[in-house]
């Protein structure tokens, strides 16, 4: 499991190198780290150097240095490691001050668990926290952890999160439906729609007055057209809130979406309200069912 880079909107997560040693040495010297995560007496460049190495050469962790795009400035890092205490990896997220209100610690993290392979997903993803650290209870919280208990680990008591897998795939295939139509950067693939949707999927657009029911054929085909021919530019739509219930082998997902771009050339946006039921075949989370209602 090498997963090199990442990128989101804002960020680009790369693999751990040898010569971020110097970085390294900044983020664990800084004074969030020591308080919550504890002094890794490291006191020299030399000491962050071996610190480093020994990192890259446990095929058990992998770190990621997460940089601005708009500058290549490094600001943190995400973490994946496999403890002998835990049954299963666990994530982690540390940035240096000034960098902690922004929003870059759920982006890097969501991106990492956005591309991590099944097998080391597995049944969950855990996170470990110092109760203390609220900052970080309230960020495992958005990413939809749930508390599990407390552990013991490097000899400290912890809180003891867990994201099962189900959700997470969930959670790719959501975010892949709606970039289906995404023309941002180039002309959008609706290829993949036969891998997200059940051949028999229904889609559902609401209004007061009616409702337009269509299949994926009779729902994909026009959007297609204007998305392509120039009707509709620079269009992109995504989810800004989401709650997911699963039972069995089924599962729904609300989202609260927004959408903007150029039709027709004159620029518009909106938002609201998409369900989508899902079915679990063969391991794999499929849509069965998208129903939609723009707010007015």
């Amino acid at each position: 499991m090498i997963i090199t880079e990442i990128l989101t909107d804002r960020l680009i997560l790369n693999e751990l190198e040898i010569n971020d040693h110097a970085f390294i040495f900044e983020l664990v010297n800084s004074a969030g780290w020591l308080e919550f995560i504890g002094d890794r007496n490291i006191r020299t460049i030399e000491d962050a150097l071996a610190y480093v190495e020994k990192i890259i050469a446990n095929p058990l962790i992998q770190y990621w240095k997460v940089k601005l795009k708009a500058d290549d400035l490094s600001i943190g890092i995400i973490t994946l490691t496999k403890r002998d205490e835990l049954e299963h990896y666990d994530i982690g997220f540390a940035f240096l001050p000034g960098h902690t209100k922004a929003g870059y610690a759920y982006e890097a993290t969501s991106g990492v668990l956005n591309v991590l392979p099944d097998a080391i997903l597995a049944d969950k993803i855990l996170a470990i926290t110092a109760k203390e650290n609220i900052r970080s209870v309230k960020l495992l919280e958005k990413l939809k952890f749930k508390y599990e208990s407390q552990v013991t680990t490097t000899g400290k008591t912890l809180l003891q999160y867990a994201l099962k897998t189900d959700e997470i795939k969930i959670g790719k295939v959501t975010r892949s439906f709606f970039n289906l139509f995404n023309n941002t950067l180039n002309e959008p693939d609706f290829e993949p729609v036969s891998q997200l949707c059940l051949a028999s999927a229904s889609i559902i657009r609401k209004s007061a007055a009616h409702a337009d029911v269509y299949g994926l054929e009779s729902f994909i085909e026009p959007r297609k057209k204007i998305l392509t021919d120039g009707t509709l530019q620079q269009f992109s739509e995504f989810e800004t809130f989401e709650e997911t219930r699963i039972i069995g082998n089924i599962a729904q997902r609300y989202s609260k979406y927004r959408k903007q771009g150029m039709l027709n050339d004159v620029y518009f946006e909106g938002h609201g309200h998409k369900f989508f039921h899902f079915m679990k075949e063969a391991d794999e989370w499929k849509i069965a069912q998208v129903i939609w209602e723009d707010e007015v």
